[in-house]
Formats: structure tokens, C-alpha cells, sequence
């Protein structure tokens, strides 16, 4: 975040340039319920397109070029609730049913 001191563990630039594949887990919106996952980033990036693969409190995402994959919903979500909680065009795994567009996931 510019101007603000956020601690980490480091090496992201070592896992943007070295990692076959690089996952990025978080939480779907921020505190204020905007999206995190969006058609294109406004914060400075360590390594840009080396993200492979998202996984939220709502659902797991292969990242594309244009447009994010849901492969896994989380229990109790709706594919409605992700793409209102996504600023990114969502599109669905081969092996996802239209049903779970409209009905929660059974746990």
C-alpha cells in the first residue's frame, strides 16, 4: 500500500520471478465490501501476470487474461454472490452446474 508501512514476510519478487506457480489467498472483498478481485490492479505490482490462482472466502479462481475461472465454490455461496462480489468478469469451471447459480451449495 503506498505511504503506508505494512509488514510481510518478504521474497515476493524471489516468488514472482522463481515460482512455477504463485497462489494468493484472501478474503473476496476488503473491509468496506469492494471487490479484490478486479479486471485490472491500482496498486503497484511486485510481477505483473504471475498469479495463477486465487482462493477466498467465497470460491477458487484460475486467473486468465481476461476474465476469472471459478473452479470451487465455497459452502453456502451462490455464483450469484461471487460475480456481485467480483469487479471482474467470472466465468465457470466446465465441471460447475448451472444450478449453483441460483442455489447455495449444500454442505
Amino acid at each position: 500500500m503506498p505511504g503506508a508501512l505494512v509488514k510481510g514476510m518478504g521474497g515476493a519478487m524471489d516468488l514472482a520471478v522463481g515460482a512455477k506457480r504463485v497462489l494468493a489467498l484472501c478474503t473476496h472483498t476488503d473491509k468496506h465490501g469492494r471487490a479484490k478481485l478486479v479486471h485490472r490492479c491500482s496498486l503497484p505490482l511486485t510481477g505483473r501476470g504471475v498469479v495463477s490462482r486465487v482462493i477466498t472466502d467465497l470460491g477458487v479462481f484460475d486467473v486468465g487474461a481476461d476474465a476469472f475461472t471459478l473452479v470451487e465454490l465455497a459452502p453456502g455461496t451462490t455464483v450469484d454472490e461471487v460475480r456481485l462480489a467480483t469487479a471482474a468478469p467470472v466465468r465457470l469451471a466446465p465441471d460447475l452446474t448451472s444450478e449453483l447459480a441460483t442455489e447455495a451449495v449444500p454442505t
